[in-house]
């Protein structure tokens, strides 16, 4: 089994692999970073395998990593070994895991979804946190979410800090991007109950009549869901503040409703 050893900053494979933390060479070229050996282990099994495989020199060996190594070569990706410093540049995190990998993106069109793979969906509307959207894409895997579907202006989910945050639920759990425009007459060409947080004309999310297939909708983290896309919603649904805050967090209140939702319509 092949591997390539890169010991410079200047090395062009380093510079390419390390721009992917940004969102406009994300774009460009199609592909996002992820790191740690669970995380890529999560996406093997999903079979999701990674084009490229960086290594810190000196690591412990580890059977999964074997695994790694050869679903790569297998592939026909490359398999590069490098300096731990090195690799903490190419992340941006002071200790790195010891092990990184470069995905191609996949399709995220609403096309690519299907509708009855789950009773529950999550959809979060400009939802600018990447740590939120990672979280979201967790509590989807965590309670066996059809999928997981963004509007309009939403953080990249393929950013390293949201690929982070999701606990490697990026290659588990399905994911589409669309514009309010577009997702608002795909869910009305078949079954499905659009439910949102609200205090508009809203009853107690305990005990609610919710329906499957039901797609959760929460908004941005600041502004909330826009009143014409709550109008939009079959059922509104509000939360007891107890406390001081007027809000949960975006993330923490989908987790919420989902667990009440799969309690009711089970799964």
């Amino acid at each position: 089994m092949s591997r390539r050893s890169i010991t410079g900053f200047s090395n062009p494979t380093v510079k390419a692999v390390r721009a992917l933390r940004e969102k406009k060479h994300r774009k460009r070229e199609g592909r996002f970073l992820a790191e740690g050996l669970r995380l890529l282990t999560d996406a093997r099994e999903s079979g999701r395998i990674p084009e490229l495989l960086l290594m810190a020199e000196g690591r412990e060996g580890h059977p999964l990593l074997a695994a790694l190594e050869a679903a790569v070569s297998a592939a026909g990706g490359e398999v590069i070994e490098l300096p731990e410093d090195l690799l903490a540049k190419i992340t941006g995190k002071d200790n790195p895991q010891a092990v990184a990998g470069v995905f191609a993106e996949w399709d995220a069109g609403l096309e690519a979804l299907d509708r009855e793979a789950g009773k529950l969906w999550l959809v979060a509307q400009a939802m600018r946190d990447p740590g939120n959207l990672g979280t979201m894409l967790r509590t989807a895997d965590a309670v066996g979410a059809g999928g997981v579907i963004l509007l309009d202006d939403c953080a990249d989910p393929f950013s390293v800090e949201a690929v982070r945050a999701s606990m490697g639920a990026v290659f588990t759990v399905p994911l589409a991007q669309a514009r309010w425009e577009d997702f608002l007459p795909w869910l009305r060409a078949g079954p499905g109950q659009l439910i949102a947080a609200s205090l508009r004309e809203a009853v107690p999310y305990r005990g609610a009549p919710y329906a499957a297939p039901c797609f959760v909708m929460v908004g941005n983290e600041s502004r909330g869901l826009p009143e014409d896309y709550e109008m939009a919603c079959d059922l509104r649904v509000t939360m007891p503040m107890k406390g001081r805050a007027d809000s949960l967090n975006a993330a923490v209140a989908a987790a919420v409703l989902a667990y009440e939702v799969l309690a009711s319509v089970g799964g």
